[in-house]
């Protein structure tokens, strides 16, 4: 293995080059046209013959040790946020790696570099899948929304779009690096519902005959604060969070706002309790509809599941960090977090581990986020990754068939999970107005 993390250094320029282009490129999900083709690029000039998604970024590579094993998928994400604050964020759109996805790009086009190196498969066995997945941030929900009416995508996060497509189908165990402050593990994060909230007022002259009117914004307002009304009712281990964005509050200030939209998430550690919450909150934004004498459509859509990091695929992690990094310290927290990843679908399907690299400062997804340490963010990442790699698919992928062989699913198939995330669906009018009654659907 030595000669293997040892080769990561012969690449330090690429993966280095590679981690300021996508730096100073920043697209958001499905829209990383750029990102995406650069790195088809670097992949094929290093010999790799890539496999593009269909109508959407994104591509994904496989290598063939020759002998029989399990599948190891290894991804890096190609998105950005917006934070047009932030001094780095493209002018016209605000998009900004505000995330490290940068990082992940660059430290998986080194992990690719270095297995095209003479006798770098040597002792290992099964079947490396390299892939760079687009749409991990779940923002832009309306653009994601027309892309689905258009028949271009069916889910708007990007690893459960690929599991859909069968991109995934030959993978056994799955695995990626996030970048932070510190090199750390849990034992996973919460989960989400996605949500489009549209309050329908009428609109008429805000100063001639306001009382013509419906006011949406002002029934949006009083659906967030309905909803801060009943956050004591959340229950502290469901780990609940609602925080919602207005998108649209009105077309000009002199009519009363026929329309206002708001976008959220509902965030909780299990499914059960983010269903739960969710109809609480359906019920407490439908309530300030009627107060106010306007409808509300609410859109609920899948997001990301739940993350349950595999408990021997975090050892493995632990392991491999010890001689990747030994002068690293790495932190185990037994907790869940409540941030999400759309990893969370993959690791109810195969046994996976997130862990978090050092090399960022700042805010996540904030003004001030840098990558400040890119031989950690970047080289280590890659060394970090390669050490799993081979641990587990040395010594005939021992390791790899063990975790394999203990992993319990949480669902029998991807059929039977693309189905329930499904279920989660739902639109429409949640109010008929019948003259002086009005029948409400939560």
């Amino acid at each position: 293995m030595t000669e293997l993390l040892s080769a990561v250094d012969k690449y330090r320029q690429l993966i280095l080059d590679t981690e300021r282009y996508i730096w100073s490129n920043p697209e958001t999900g499905y829209k990383e046209y750029k990102t995406s083709k650069y790195l088809e690029e670097q992949f094929e000039k290093l010999g790799y013959e890539v496999v593009k998604a269909q109508g959407v970024t994104g591509f994904y590579t496989v290598i063939d040790t020759g002998f029989d094993g399990p599948e190891i998928l290894v991804l890096g994400e190609l998105d950005s946020v917006i934070c047009p604050s932030h001094k780095d964020a493209y002018s016209r759109t605000g998009a900004v790696h505000a995330c490290g996805h940068n990082a992940q790009c660059a430290a998986l086009l080194g992990i690719a570099a270095v297995l095209k190196e003479p006798d770098a498969l040597k002792s290992m066995c099964g079947r490396i899948k390299l892939c760079a997945v687009p749409a991990e941030e779940l923002i832009e929900i309306e653009y994601r929304s027309r892309l689905i009416s258009e028949g271009k995508i069916k889910y708007y996060c990007g690893k459960t779009e690929f599991l859909h497509r069968g991109y995934f189908d030959s993978c056994d165990i799955a695995f990626m690096m996030h970048i932070s402050d510190v090199y750390s593990v849990t034992d996973g994060s919460v989960g989400s519902i996605a949500k489009r909230i549209i309050y329908k007022g009428v609109s008429s002259h805000a100063g001639g005959s306001p009382w013509n009117g419906k006011n949406a914004l002002y029934a949006a307002s009083c659906g967030i604060n309905a909803v801060n009304a009943v956050r004591e009712t959340f229950k502290e281990k469901d780990m609940i969070r609602f925080h919602p964005i207005i998108t649209r509050g009105g077309d000009t200030v002199n009519a009363i706002p026929e329309q206002a939209t708001l976008e959220s998430y509902v965030r909780g550690s299990s499914y059960d309790a983010i269903i739960k919450a969710n109809k609480n909150i359906n019920r407490a934004l439908i309530g300030a509809a009627l107060s106010v004498g306007t409808n509300i459509e609410i859109i609920d859509i899948p997001g990301y599941a739940p993350l349950c990091n595999d408990k021997n695929m975090i050892e493995l992690c632990k392991k491999a960090a010890k001689i990747a990094v030994p002068q690293e310290k790495l932190h185990y927290e037994p907790v869940i977090t409540s941030g999400s990843t759309d990893m969370g679908d993959l690791s109810l399907l195969m046994p996976i581990v997130h862990p978090y690299v050092a090399g960022s400062k700042g805010n996540y997804h904030g003004s001030d986020y840098q990558i400040c340490d890119v031989t950690s963010a970047c080289i280590n990442n890659a060394k970090w990754q390669l050490a799993m790699i081979y641990m587990l698919l040395c010594n005939n992928a021992t390791k790899a068939k063990e975790i394999i062989s203990q992993y319990k699913p949480l669902f029998a198939s991807k059929k039977e999970y693309l189905k329930f995330i499904d279920s989660i669906n739902d639109s429409g009018d949640r109010i008929i107005y019948k003259e002086e009654k009005a029948d409400i659907r939560l």
